[in-house]
């Protein structure tokens, strides 16, 4: 991944989409239930459209290589509102000539005709909330769709002509057995998608479950699902890139990737975050923004659409950077975090080297061992002391 202004990173735009059929009891997203029949389209548009106008400067002359629209769910949203943002974004921005540009769609509101406009609209990656594919777990979890449902909209997209498909598949679900995990990443395996997000349901504050917690997997049983799923992951050809993310080849989510690889994104919609990388008297600097997170405030702003932006201080930069790279199963080099922070790798120390010693580190790299990448938020807070 490059990018067309020396120097700055590459730069992606995410758009948010706040509204649900109904709100899952684990999830701590900022989505909202609404009436699908009744979603104020129309004025959101219209929202995220002047928010897009007042951001686009900040692109600083770089086009974009990846759009994600996350949500929520953004599958409540017709083919139409997509056509609209995306004209706009390229004409105000510009998209390179590979772009990526993934919608998120829940499985139980699909439907044939809005797959195939979201795909005449210019959208050429879908990834699907299929969550599992055993109705009881699909129902302990809030989820609207059986997991009949979730292969039926699966071949709906492929029938209107998405090549690029990612499923985002839980594991270490309420009361759920090794077999039953497992064969979650068969069902999926056997669709055949170019991309599979699958990892461990956790419980968050301000969450349903939080305050109602499920009875979940022992540790034993969770080390056996990670264990065997990642060999049936592996068996059927999609390799680990990422803490979560399995591919075939060539087909890393670039939108994701460009995350992890601290790079700029824009932030547009109801209680989205951007990234921005300024170059100025030589001098490089990270700030990040936030956008009203309440729909009703991001449809009427008092002032503007950001509530706030901060300056990422060099003191907080390495920690901000290493939280992003040390997912990816590759890391980055030396001279990778040089060039994204300006700063050497001696702040790190004496914690690299301890870190290194004790086999959680690559002697080479700023990468995490494949044991490290077990303990990665050890890691994180050994570096940060």
């Amino acid at each position: 991944m490059t990018s067309t202004t020396p120097d700055l990173p590459p730069l992606s735009l995410y758009a948010h989409v706040p509204w649900c059929v109904r709100k899952c009891p684990y999830c701590d997203f900022n989505s909202h239930a609404g009436d699908p029949q009744n979603l104020p389209e129309d004025a959101y548009l219209a929202a995220i459209l002047k928010d897009l106008q007042g951001d686009a400067p900040l692109a600083q002359g770089r086009k974009l290589h990846s759009i994600f629209f996350g949500g929520g769910t953004p599958s409540l949203m017709s083919p139409r509102f997509y056509e609209r943002f995306l004209a706009a974004a390229e004409r105000q921005i510009g998209f390179a000539s590979d772009i990526e540009i993934t919608l998120e769609a829940n499985p139980g509101t699909a439907e044939s005709e809005r797959f195939k406009g979201y795909r005449r609209a210019g959208i050429n990656r879908l990834s699907m909330g299929v969550q599992s594919f055993s109705d009881s777990k699909l129902k302990a979890l809030g989820r609207i769709h059986s997991g009949g449902e979730a292969e039926r909209a699966y071949s709906m997209a492929r029938d209107a002509g998405f090549s690029n498909i990612n499923l985002d598949l839980m594991h270490g679900l309420p009361e759920q057995t090794e077999d039953e995990a497992v064969d979650d990443l068969k069902r999926a395996i056997a669709l055949g998608p170019e991309h599979l997000s699958w990892y461990q349901l956790t419980i968050e504050p301000n969450t349903e479950f939080y305050s109602r917690t499920p009875t979940l997997p022992e540790d034993e049983t969770l080390w056996q699902i990670q264990d065997s799923g990642m060999a049936c992951l592996a068996d059927a050809g999609y390799a680990q890139y990422e803490i979560s993310a399995f591919a075939l080849a060539g087909k890393q989510a670039r939108h994701n990737l460009n995350y992890w690889l601290f790079g700029d994104y824009l932030g547009l919609g109801a209680g989205a975050h951007a990234k921005i990388t300024y170059l100025e008297a030589g001098r490089r600097s990270v700030t990040r923004y936030r956008k009203s997170r309440m729909p009703a405030d991001y449809m009427k702003p008092r002032v503007h659409y950001r509530i706030s932006e901060e300056e990422v201080s060099a003191a907080e930069l390495p920690l901000e950077y290493l939280m992003n790279v040390l997912r990816l199963n590759a890391g980055v080099s030396a001279a990778d975090f040089v060039a994204a922070t300006d700063l050497s790798l001696q702040v790190l120390e004496p914690a690299l080297s301890k870190l290194r010693q004790d086999g959680l580190m690559d002697a080479l790299r700023v990468q995490a061992s494949p044991q490290g990448r077990l303990f990665l938020n050890e890691i994180l807070a050994r570096l940060s002391t």
